[in-house]
């Protein structure tokens, strides 16, 4: 066998035991329903750009300057990006080479403040990000992190405590977004604090981008600085990161993504997010995003009328955080019964939670993903009674079978990538 005959030797050839684990987990989306709110399915076409060939390139530098010969298509692809991200949300400057979100925020963090200098950001456990200000994360280690909180009479964020620690630490930065917050924020009221202190005003939209893109949620870049998202969320595109900015944050901006917290792009990833920002510009994609948000709403309703509180009242967005601890269940106990009946969510902290991070009080749900399947609202109400079911009889192995054949009934009814599967070994 010569070198081009290797190279050309499938998955199932090369290496089964890899092959086998993908085959299963196309089974596994298939067959169960995704609740987590931070994941998505990207459609045939972000994968097939995402498996391209343009893995094979190096890429350092950024178009017209880059490190490497033989980079006019990757050019191309990077250039298309940055002017679909810039026209998407309206910037002025867009940076598409971050590899994650993470990296997205400490590429911008590094553009506008140094080590040391004071920051405040949603504390993680009011619904904020590692990113924000977590003491193990580098934000927490590298500056000084104040952080703000949601009210406990109602879980939403205290503006005024807000105002009131800006003017008591004069941050060079003020963060707002979230990884667990279902309310629209009031980036108004934010640009207002920040500029009575004079600090730069960061938002992390990595979970409303495709809100914001579809024109259903406040577009953060009217009112920030600097606004940093992943692409994989609710914009439903490959995982990866993203910056868009004012301007005159741009050139530190790309020096801090390159040579300063990375090196090459991914090349195949940059081409898949150009391809991700055309498909969110078309009509379909707004519609989606409707349902995304009414399919939320649907979902936290029909738990509600269940008897089970919805953190905040409900939601605005496609997150539905719901303390399973007044019922007498913790977050990891919860997550686990449900993963038996094939429904995917993940145990997550509550405001003012009592019990610890790793078995909290509470769960998370998102719409996006069962709403790229095709479900609707009427779909979601079941879905919301088969979490009640499951979570009202958490040890009742008969109840949690019974609601695993309802799940499969209803994914059978929606199918996904069900043209990629193929026979898994046994």
């Amino acid at each position: 066998m010569n070198e081009s005959q290797r190279m050309a030797r499938s998955l199932s050839q090369v290496d089964p035991e890899v092959f086998d684990a993908v085959q299963h987990e196309i089974a596994r989306q298939d067959g169960q329903l995704e609740l987590i709110a931070s994941e998505n399915f990207t459609s045939e076409a972000i994968l097939e750009a995402t498996g391209s060939v343009f893995t094979n390139k190096y890429a350092e530098g950024y178009p017209g300057k880059r490190y490497y010969g033989g980079c006019e298509f990757t050019d191309i692809v990077e250039n298309l990006a940055r002017e679909r991200a810039r026209k998407l949300f309206g910037a002025e400057y867009a940076n598409v080479q971050p590899h994650s979100g993470s990296q997205a925020n400490q590429a911008a963090y590094a553009s506008v403040v140094s080590p040391g200098d004071t920051i405040m950001g949603l504390n993680l456990a009011h619904g904020g990000h590692l990113t924000h200000g977590h003491q193990l994360n580098f934000s927490g280690k590298m500056y000084k992190v104040v952080p703000y909180n949601v009210r406990q009479q109602d879980e939403r964020i205290d503006y005024d405590e807000v105002e009131r620690l800006a003017h008591e630490h004069h941050p060079k930065l003020i963060i707002t977004g979230a990884s667990a917050y279902p309310r629209i924020i009031d980036f108004g009221r934010f640009r207002a604090i920040a500029d009575a202190v004079g600090a730069v005003f960061l938002v992390d939209m990595a979970h409303i981008s495709g809100l914001v893109a579809a024109g259903v949620h406040p577009n953060p870049c009217e009112w920030a600085d600097i606004v940093t998202s992943t692409t994989h969320k609710t914009l439903r595109g490959p995982r990866a990161g993203l910056i868009l900015a004012r301007e005159k944050f741009g050139k530190e901006i790309d020096k801090n993504v390159f040579p300063g917290t990375q090196g090459g792009p991914l090349v195949h990833v940059v081409a898949a997010k150009a391809v991700c920002f055309l498909e969110a510009m078309q009509p379909e994609f707004v519609e989606y995003q409707k349902r995304v948000v009414a399919n939320a709403r649907a979902l936290a309703g029909a738990l509600m009328e269940a008897g089970f509180r919805v953190v905040s009242g409900g939601t605005d967005t496609h997150v539905v955080l719901v303390d399973v601890f007044s019922k007498g269940i913790r977050g990891r106990e919860a997550e686990e019964a449900l993963d038996r009946a094939r429904i995917t969510v993940n145990k997550n902290a509550i405001p003012f939670d009592t019990n610890k991070p790793m078995n909290p009080s509470g769960i998370r749900l998102g719409s996006p993903a069962v709403t790229t399947r095709g479900f609707g609202e009427e779909e979601m109400r079941q879905v919301g009674r088969l979490i009640a079911e499951v979570l009202t009889h958490v040890g009742d192995e008969a109840v949690i079978a019974g609601v695993r054949r309802e799940v499969g009934e209803l994914t059978a009814r929606f199918p996904l990538y069900a043209w990629k599967r193929e026979p898994a070994r046994a």
